[in-house]
């Protein structure tokens, strides 16, 4: 019998089969890759040799960003952790434990969360068990966590040095109540991540659908779905009620600050001739000042709100709209979260000069020009005066050190 010739009226009569319709019996595979196209045409080599390139060009450029962000959160951190280890003028400040503490969540983030989200992402398969996906998930919750509640206890801290009296400073920052807050960081995170989600209260009466989810065709998925209770009372805990409080807190400081300002042009106008400037100078001194404390306060607070608000605004959202959020935002949204771990450094310790100087000791192997010079510098004194109960630098000192006094609640040298 010879072989089918086409075209024919009769496709059907050579065995039953049309390769000009290849998917009536399943596809008919040319070369071991291209099958052929519903008008019967074999698909051109270069179209199939673009695809290939762009898949791996893509794969690629999302392998390099996830390395990218995960190295430079490991690095920051630790380069943060090790400052604050070597640099006995940091660890006076006690600020800098919750930055230290703060910095630990974002490395264990950034080595036991991101490298598997990663790993699943690349690869579009979990292959670690179901037992390690549930681990891995109260992780991820309960590190993320652990890092906004520090964000927030670093603005209290803050608002009490800058916006009460030194002495209601020294009562309210105890060693023992920072240790307590610090603690609270971790505790609170572990109660609403590891209980609830190991005792599968965060998945009842949406098991059906969980198990729907967790295998999508030949892939198996690490599935982390919330019912509506679970996602109100997380979200709350860990996003909303400390975005509320570093909302006030911030709010005050940059009103004090501003207030403080102020009051600093006001004394050196009648501190005398010596210290007095024409009425521009101090204006813009005073602009300038309330111009970068408005530009800190704005990136802090808009770094965090720009990495976290888009995540938990989901997070509430799609159990009230049966879980429709695709999947490609949710996982841009949970990285644009990690990534805040990675701006922590940054924000927290970066944008401090006595950090910066810590840090270029520690790259530059101890070098003497980056030691720490004297706060006023050599033989500088500064006088006081107390106005509402409250030390104010009058004679002596720049405006930089007066404002570094202030901040640091240093007492002034007397003369």
């Amino acid at each position: 019998m010879r072989g089918c010739e086409f075209p024919r009226e009769d496709p059907e009569s050579c065995h039953g089969v049309d390769p000009r319709a290849p998917h009536r019996h399943g596809p008919l595979r040319i070369y071991g890759y291209m099958n052929l196209s519903s008008t019967g045409q074999m698909p051109e080599m270069e179209e199939v040799d673009t695809n290939e390139s762009n898949w791996l060009a893509k794969r690629i450029a999302l392998i390099s960003f996830l390395s990218l962000v995960m190295l430079m959160s490991v690095l920051g951190n630790l380069l943060v952790m090790v400052a604050v280890c070597k640099d006995r003028q940091l660890r006076k400040i006690k600020t800098n434990y919750f930055i230290v503490s703060l910095a630990f969540a974002d490395l264990l983030v950034s080595v036991l969360v991101m490298p598997f989200g990663a790993i699943e992402l690349i690869h579009q398969n979990w292959i670690y068990g179901e037992t390690f996906c549930l681990v891995r998930t109260s992780l991820d919750v309960l590190l993320t966590t652990a890092s906004i509640l520090h964000l927030c206890c670093i603005s209290l801290d803050r608002y009490y040095a800058i916006c009460c009296q030194p002495l209601v400073y020294r009562n309210k920052m105890t060693p023992l109540r920072v240790a307590l807050m610090i603690g609270g960081c971790w505790i609170i995170p572990t109660v609403i991540s590891f209980l609830p989600i190991m005792q599968g209260w965060n998945s009842i009466g949406i098991n059906d659908l969980i198990e729907k989810r967790k295998f999508s065709g030949n892939s198996t998925v690490c599935v982390f779905m919330v019912n509506k209770p679970y996602a109100l009372t997380c979200s709350v805990v860990a996003f909303y009620l400390p975005l509320v409080l570093m909302v006030l807190a911030y709010q005050r400081i940059y009103v004090t600050a501003r207030a403080h300002a102020r009051q600093i042009n006001m004394l050196q106008r009648a501190g005398g001739a010596g210290n007095a400037n024409s009425a521009d100078h101090q204006r813009n001194h005073r602009m300038r000042t309330e111009t970068k404390a408005a530009k800190t306060l704005c990136i802090i607070m808009g770094c965090f709100c720009l990495c976290w608000a888009p995540f938990f605004i989901t997070n509430v959202v799609d159990p009230f709209i049966d879980y429709s959020v695709p999947e490609q935002l949710w996982v841009a949204c949970l990285w644009l979260g990690y990534i805040n771990s990675m701006l922590n450094p940054i924000l927290y310790a970066f944008l401090n000069k006595s950090f910066r100087r810590a840090f270029l000791i520690i790259l530059c192997c101890g070098q003497k020009r980056y030691r720490r010079p004297s706060i006023l510098g050599p033989g500088a004194t500064c006088t006081a005066t107390q106005i509402n109960g409250s030390t104010h630098v009058l004679n002596g000192c720049s405006s930089a050190s007066k404002l570094l006094l202030w901040f640091c609640n240093t007492r002034p040298v007397p003369v």
